[in-house]
């Protein structure tokens, strides 16, 4: 039994090693091919590319391309077909490609008024150039390589449009226009591409035979977002053509705008090798460049000749190189700063020799202090013979000048609460019958001018008290200090000026709840 059992298990585990060795074969095949395809080398051909902005130059015409029929190029798009009756047009590259596999994305909008479009854009891939009035989409029959047709006008009646197809030609057949090419048809898909939010795209690769299209519905602004429309396999495109886009309208009409082409070449990994231009565009490039010096220097010396006076030894001296530029930043830098420095430093003598004098101010009056004299005066007047203020003088006089301070501002608070209270009794007096506000405002106006008049009286009396105290201060000249058995106090000054307000206060509240009493009898 254990025999049996062990002779189980290893054939078990022979198998598993199997099915494992098959696996791992079976990953590295794909691995392989999955590396193969992602190691392509891709290469952008601008010759064979347009894109906005500055699509067509100044005098109409786009790099690398001519247009021709009723196409119009700006410096954001070629509008090939307008959206009206009866208009083709085209455009296609100057020169022949000159690589084998490639890659087109074309972004276009088509769009119309009308719910029916036509007739639609055509894509080329051809042996030779297309006319630019021609029967299919704009372009010539009897084509010899790819045409992929946007037809978007269902001349068949199976309402299958819009629809994308791609048709192959040999130079031998006709387009079929009553069947919309569906007997020649290689592949195609239903996708509508008419008016939608977006710019639709088309992204046509040929590599290895095949030919796959992928299509973006215009319905976001995601440029990655496309999906498949077709494969082909053992498609056949002649070695060398040329692109092309074609469009027509007949009796209903499309604007068919197309905004970028780019192309990009596909080669097999370690086919491609970069070499340096040297056919007949290096050439003809070396031979301008050459020519251009030439003549620049015939220029020269024909004006040396001509201005003899204005010679310059050198033009060169006339520019700064980048070595002298990074000199004179660095001297203008240092310049600075020396600038700012200097200024520091005249700062800080300025600051020291305030220090200095402080420390000797001080020095005089600790030796004043300290030899058992009077505490130091401060001189008045400027000169030697100038009255002198003593030290409790000046303490006395700053402690006024602080009482008076607070008294102000008592004052004007005092101000505050009487122009409030004013505010409020106008409110009131605006409340009141018409006949009654009038009286009101005649006694509050009354009560203001009596206020008014009263705080004239305590400005006068104020501003004797200022000059009382000037004449009879510590600075003045006069006779001594006030006697204080007859000067008034501050606190009896507030205080007659406290009950002055009160009174007038309750006598304009009186004066309202009287009226406001007399009132009820109406």
């Amino acid at each position: 039994m254990s025999l049996k059992k062990s002779t189980w298990c290893i054939g078990g585990s022979t198998s598993n090693l199997l099915l494992i060795a098959l696996f791992v074969a079976l990953s590295a095949v794909l691995d392989r091919a999955s590396g193969d395809v992602g190691l392509v080398h891709r290469r952008f051909e601008y010759k064979y590319s347009f894109k906005p902005p500055y699509l067509a130059q100044k005098d109409g015409t786009v790099p690398f391309w001519e247009y021709g029929g009723h196409a119009i190029a700006s410096s954001e798009n070629v509008r090939i077909a307008p959206s009206l009756r009866s208009q083709k047009g085209a455009i296609w590259t100057k020169q022949k490609t000159n690589f084998d596999w490639w890659e087109v994305e074309v972004v276009f909008r088509v769009s119309g008024r009308g719910r029916i479009g036509a007739d639609g854009l055509a894509f080329w891939y051809t042996a030779e150039k297309g006319n630019y009035l021609g029967d299919v989409f704009g372009s010539s029959d009897r084509w010899v390589g790819l045409g992929i047709f946007f037809d978007s006008f269902d001349n068949d009646n199976k309402h299958n449009n819009p629809y994308i197809s791609a048709v192959l030609n040999d130079g031998t057949r006709e387009f079929d226009h009553q069947n919309d090419g569906s007997t020649q048809l290689l592949s195609g898909c239903l996708r509508d591409f008419r008016n939608k939010p977006f710019p639709t795209r088309a992204k046509i690769e040929y590599y290895n035979n095949i030919l796959t299209v992928l299509f973006h519905n215009g319905m976001t602004n995601n440029d990655q977002n496309y999906e498949m429309c077709f494969r082909a396999e053992n498609v056949v495109l002649p070695k060398m053509g040329y692109f092309g886009l074609s469009a027509a309208t007949g009796g209903l009409a499309d604007d068919h705008d197309v905004f970028h082409f780019l192309t990009t070449s596909l080669h097999i990994p370690g086919q491609f090798k970069e070499e340096p231009a040297q056919g007949e565009d290096s050439a003809k490039l070396t031979q301008e460049y050459q020519d251009y010096q030439k003549k620049l220097e015939l220029q020269k010396e024909e004006y040396r000749k001509e201005h003899p006076d204005e010679q310059k030894d050198d033009l060169d001296s006339l520019f700064e190189d980048f070595n002298e530029r990074e000199l004179r930043q660095i001297w203008e830098a240092q310049t600075n700063t020396f600038e700012q420095l200097r200024t520091l430093s005249s700062k800080l003598d300025e600051v020291i020799g305030r220090q200095e004098r402080t420390l000797g101010l001080l020095s005089v009056s600790a030796q004043a202090g300290g030899g058992g004299a009077p505490p130091p005066q401060i001189a008045v007047g400027g000169g030697a013979g100038g009255s002198s203020i003593m030290r409790h003088e000046v303490d006395a006089l700053l402690q006024n000048q602080n009482v008076m301070v607070q008294t102000v501002r008592e004052i004007r608070s005092i101000i505050g609460e009487v122009h409030a209270r004013t505010d409020s009794i106008l409110n009131n007096q605006a409340r009141a019958p018409t006949a009654q506000v009038q009286a009101g405002g005649y006694d509050v106006q009354s009560l203001m001018n009596e206020m008014r008049d009263g705080m004239n009286q305590v400005r006068q009396g104020m501003a004797g008290m200022a000059q009382r105290l000037q004449s009879n201060g510590p600075q003045g000249q006069g006779s001594g200090p006030c006697p204080t058995q007859n000067c008034l106090s501050m606190t009896a000054f507030l205080v007659v000026i406290v009950v002055q307000l009160l009174v007038m206060l309750g006598y304009s509240m009186y004066r309202d709840s009287r009226e406001a009493q007399a009132k009820k009898f109406y």
